[in-house]
């Protein structure tokens, strides 16, 4: 009998500490805020956006430095021509071979990384690409078109074909790094609170935590940004409100 109710003591103190071992971490992860990686997408998207080359320059050599992979640099700039428009993406592109190959001639060999998996999926094409952006919202998509996608058909097909079924399809980045560095660039571009209210909200329904947000804004704000990070909080701050937090 004694040794039924040790083990039935032992038992009931191991469950006791599982739960509070679950809960604790729960709690921390609601408070993590970027991965260290992320937060160099953060620096490199904003002086993309920015156009600012010497600084994007030194962003991308932090980077590197810290572990990033010249495709990962390189895929951040390739998603960001959807934001920012070719000319920026080019130019960031341009400015990371320059730098790869400085880097190659004082001896630095930096990891080259993963390429993107080929997309095999059959079938219609904007269906994939709906089918992502419910993943990323995590609403399904129903009923007449409405606003821009009612008006333009057009953009509106080739943001679910384009955008989603092909950028946000490619494995080198996670959707997480991909809202990071479209965060980072729509707040750096400004004007555009809209899309930043919409993106943020997608962050926060795939994990991205309220404090990673925050830390985008302060990264932004610890580079010149000030303005841009508080027009930013503003719109985090109806994100918030809108989902009752």
């Amino acid at each position: 009998m004694k040794e039924f109710q040790y083990y039935l003591f032992l038992t009931m103190a191991l469950l006791l500490y599982s739960s509070n071992t679950m809960q604790a971490q729960n709690n921390a992860g609601g408070n993590q805020g970027l991965q260290p990686r992320q937060q160099h997408i953060v620096t490199i998207s904003s002086f993309t956006a920015k156009g600012d080359g010497q600084r994007l320059k030194k962003a991308l050599n932090d980077g590197l430095d810290a572990g990033l992979t010249i495709n990962e640099c390189k895929e951040v700039l390739v998603h960001l021509y959807a934001y920012c428009g070719f000319p920026r993406s080019i130019s960031g592109l341009n400015t990371l071979i320059n730098l790869v190959e400085e880097r190659k001639a004082k001896g630095v060999q930096d990891k080259v990384g993963k390429e993107a998996t080929p997309i095999e999926e059959e079938g219609n094409k904007y269906e994939r690409g709906k089918k992502v952006l419910e993943t990323l919202t995590g609403r399904p998509e129903e009923g007449p078109k409405t606003g821009y996608a009612a008006f333009s058909p057009e953009i509106e097909v080739f943001l679910k074909e384009h955008l989603f079924a092909d950028l946000f399809s490619r494995d080198v980045l996670s959707y997480a790094d991909r809202e990071v560095a479209t965060i980072s660039a729509l707040i750096n571009l400004g004007g555009v609170e809209p899309m930043m209210q919409g993106h943020m909200g997608i962050a926060l329904h795939i994990g991205i935590t309220e404090s990673g947000l925050k830390q985008i804004l302060s990264l932004i704000e610890s580079n010149g940004g000030k303005k841009e990070a508080d027009a930013g909080r503003q719109v985090l701050s109806t994100v918030l409100t809108t989902r009752g937090r």
